[in-house]
Order: structure tokens, then C-alpha cells, then sequence
């Protein structure tokens, strides 16, 4: 661990410092909003995205569908490292260690790097193979013309990802909103652009994607490594990989991507069943469902990030009430805002469902699709009681107790639910989202309960630590 030393002379990159040391409500709020408008424009981004492809046909949303998995492997892996790094940020300005925090920026970086070019060469090599043992069948073609445009530009994704982390890891949430709503906001304007206007079809929106966060990529890193007025300062010159700062970064980093991974995995067996009891208008279906249902979580994914920030801070400085309150304050804000997201969702559910199935081909999926919206948005308000609880175990560091609870509603629960009502109980195509619901509210239960005893044994535990000193 390096030692603490002193604190940079006040400027931009500070602010956001004094927030994450202030009271954990204001913090959560202040930090809260910008990813929330973010996140907001960015699920607007995804059903715009749909909207677009959705006028290719029904083959279109279903090879998106096939890709879908392994672009949510990209996410995972660099929200992941984002997460670890940032996390370990946070906890190291709360302790007061400036050349500590600087570190595991530059070290945050460089195992970006090392991971998107690991990742991206075998998937772009490999993606034909994928997606016909997957049973893409005549959307074979779609889906890996899609793919293989993303695969290519992954490391522009890593990036955006982990620059952002690092930016809202020292409390900087609105720079962090800039970016992601520019690239949003340029992707909406691109999208028709290259799908229709230059006539590329679906690879079209593949290339919208990576010109739209190339642009992002390049205004964080004139932010990070230009500007300099970041409260992070990045030397690369005399970089050395050291061990305990990469333990750090990836025992929340790690946890933090296989948590993600499952749920891609997750997305992937769910699209192997639904192919099992329906077909491919099924995929199409939970296609544009799921990215309609993103919309109802963004808020939550705004409100996870400023808990990791603030509850990694507070726990720097050994503050566990602040954890307890951020915690808890959090999760009431969350369930609130997600009541409202899932009553508007199930009333307009027909409505939404008739905005993307306009195109002759996609027409016929829209009973389905309503069928999808008004089911699976019962357990909107549960999500933020495990999506919050996970992020408090992410901030404090304790990466593993956020992957268990995460497999246990991913891969444990949902899939058993889901094989229950769609097989056992012959249910078919919505068993499968009823198997959904159950599985997450379940899942998300134990996760919250599982926080509260966490943080409880910690103040429990200092209190007794202060007694005897």
C-alpha cells in the first residue's frame, strides 16, 4: 500500500471529492442525477436503436437478439474493471492517499487495454461458428455482419466504460454524463443515417455505435490525459505493475464482471429456451422486451454508481453509519422511482409495444411483446433492492458478496423459475417471463437482507473495537 501524501492544490477534479466526504443523502443525489440522465438517455438510445432495426424486419431484432449476449459480455467485463478501479479509487480518497488513488487510475488503464485486445480477436475470428451452434439459423448472416463490427471496435467500449468509472469514482457523476449523453444523443442522429440513408442494413447500426462512443472515448481522454484537472493524475512513464493494487482493483473488478458475465449468460440461456419453446419471433420479442425494460432500470444503474462511490468513500474513512445511510436512503429513493417506471409501463404497454412492431414484418409480434412489457414489470421496485445492495458490497470491497447474490438471482434462481412455469408447468413462451419475475424479486430479496447484516455487524463491530480502546 503507498502512503498517504498531501492534497492537490483545489481545482475542478476536487469537487467532486468534497461531495463524496459531505452527507451521504446530498452526495447520493448530487452523484445520482447526472447518471441518471445519462443512463436515461441511454436506454432512449437502446429502444431508438430497436426502433430503427425493427424497420429490417423480424430476422433483424432477431439477429441483434444473438448478439446481444456476447455485447453484454464487452459491458461486463469493461463496467467490471470500471467498477473495480473506480471502487478502489473511492476508498483510497476516503483514506486520504492521493498517490495510492493515482495508481490504480494508470493501473485501471492498463488492464483495460491488455482485456479488450484478449477479448476482442477470438469472438471476431470465431463469430459464424457462435451463432450457428446457437441456432441463429437464417439469421445467421444479420447476426454476424452485427457482431463482428462490434467485436472489432470493443476496445472503444472498454474505454468509455472504465473513463467513466474512473471520473465518477472521485465524484466526478457530471462529466461522466456529458459524455455518455453525447454518445446516446450522436448515436440516435447516426442510426437512420447509416442503416437507411447509406443503405448498410444492420451493420449500419453496428457503426453508429463505435462513431457515436469514438467520439465520447476522445472528449474523456482529453479530460483524463490532456486537461489534467482531474483530482486523479495519470504518469505512465514509470508505470511498474504492482501486485497489491492489482489484488485491489480485482477483487471488486473481478466479482464485478462475472456478476455481469452471468448475466449475459443469463440473456444467453434464456434465448436458447425461448428458441426451445417458440422460435425465433420469441428471441425478437425478448429482443426489443428487454431493451424496453431498460428503460425501467436506468434510474437504478444511475443511483448504483453514486453508492459505489459514496459507500467506498465512507468506508476509507471508516465512517460505517454513512454506508448504513447511503444504503438505506438509496434503495427507498430507487423503490419509489421504480413504482412509478413499472405502473406507466404496464398502462402504455400496448402502446409501446406498437411502436416497434410498425415494419410489415414485425408486426405480428406485437400481442407477445405487450404480453412481455406487463409481466415482467412487476418486479421493477424489487430490482433496486438488490442492484443497490450489490453496489454497497462493490463500494466497501467486498466484490464476492455481490457476485454470489448476483449467480444466486441469475443463474440459480431465474433459470429454475423460468424451466418451471415454461416446461414443468407447460406454460411455453410466458412461462419463460414469469419465470423472470419471480426468480429477480427473489433473488433481490435475499441480497438486501444480506447487505443490512452485513453493515450491521459492521457498526456492531466498531462500536465494540471503540469500547475497549
Amino acid at each position: 500500500m503507498t502512503k498517504p501524501s498531501d492534497e492537490p492544490s483545489p481545482g475542478r477534479g476536487t469537487d467532486g471529492v468534497k461531495t463524496l466526504f459531505g452527507d451521504p443523502r446530498k452526495a447520493i443525489i448530487k452523484l445520482s442525477i447526472p447518471m441518471i440522465v445519462a443512463m436515461s438517455v441511454q436506454t432512449i438510445y437502446n429502444i431508438v436503436d430497436a426502433f430503427w432495426v425493427a424497420g429490417l424486419g423480424a430476422d433483424a431484432l432477431a439477429a441483434m437478439g444473438f448478439v446481444f449476449p456476447f455485447f453484454f459480455v464487452i459491458m461486463s467485463l469493461s463496467n467490471g474493471l470500471g467498477i473495480g478501479g473506480g471502487a478502489a479509487i473511492s476508498r483510497r480518497i476516503g483514506a486520504k492517499d492521493k498517490l495510492g488513488t493515482d495508481n490504480v487510475a494508470v493501473h485501471t488503464i492498463v488492464l483495460m487495454v491488455l482485456l479488450a485486445a484478449a477479448f476482442s480477436v477470438p469472438f471476431f475470428i470465431l463469430a459464424r461458428d457462435i451463432f450457428v451452434l446457437m441456432g441463429a439459423g437464417g439469421t445467421t448472416g444479420l447476426a454476424v455482419a452485427y457482431a463482428r463490427v462490434i467485436f472489432a471496435g470493443s476496445i472503444i467500449i472498454f474505454f468509455v466504460n472504465v473513463a467513466g468509472a474512473i471520473l465518477r469514482g472521485e465524484g466526478d457523476a457530471k462529466r461522466a454524463m456529458y459524455a455518455m449523453v453525447l454518445g446516446a444523443g450522436l448515436n440516435i442522429v447516426l442510426d437512420p443515417i447509416f442503416i437507411y440513408t447509406l443503405g448498410m442494413g444492420i451493420k449500419g447500426a453496428a457503426w453508429a455505435t463505435l462513431v457515436s462512443l469514438g467520439v465520447s472515448s476522445v472528449i474523456m481522454s482529453n479530460w483524463l490525459f490532456f486537461r489534467k484537472d482531474t483530482y486523479v493524475a495519470f504518469k505512465f512513464s514509470d508505470f511498474r505493475f504492482d501486485r497489491c493494487i492489482i489484488r485491489d482493483i480485482f477483487m471488486v473488478g473481478l466479482p464485478a464482471s462475472v456478476q455481469q458475465l452471468s448475466m449475459a449468460i443469463t440473456t444467453l440461456i434464456m434465448t436458447v429456451l425461448i428458441v426451445m419453446v417458440s422460435n425465433t419471433d420469441g428471441v425478437a420479442v425478448y429482443s426489443v422486451g428487454w431493451r424496453v425494460a431498460t428503460i425501467a432500470i436506468a434510474p437504478l444503474i444511475g443511483i448504483a454508481t453514486a453508492v459505489v462511490s459514496v459507500t467506498g468513500a465512507a468506508f476509507g474513512e471508516h465512517s460505517f453509519e454513512k454506508v448504513k445511510i447511503t444504503h438505506i436512503y438509496a434503495t427507498k429513493v430507487g423503490l419509489v422511482i421504480e413504482m412509478i417506471i413499472a405502473a406507466a409501463t404496464f398502462v402504455f404497454a400496448p402502446h409501446i409495444a406498437a411502436i416497434f412492431t410498425q415494419a410489415e414484418g414485425a408486426a405480428h409480434i406485437a400481442p407477445d411483446l405487450t404480453t412481455f412489457l406487463r409481466i415482467v414489470c412487476i418486479f421493477y421496485p424489487t430490482v433496486s433492492l438488490g442492484m443497490l445492495s450489490s453496489s454497497l458490497f462493490q463500494g466497501v470491497g467486498r466484490g464476492m458478496d455481490a457476485l454470489i447474490v448476483t449467480i444466486l438471482r441469475t443463474l440459480v434462481l431465474t433459470p429454475i423459475f423460468v424451466v418451471l412455469f415454461a416446461f414443468t408447468l407447460g406454460m411455453g413462451l410466458t412461462g419463460i417471463w414469469w419465470g423472470l419475475v419471480a426468480g429477480n424479486v427473489i433473488g433481490s430479496v435475499v441480497a438486501f437482507v444480506w447487505a443490512r447484516l452485513y453493515v450491521s455487524r459492521l457498526i456492531k463491530t466498531k462500536k465494540v473495537f471503540i469500547r475497549s480502546h
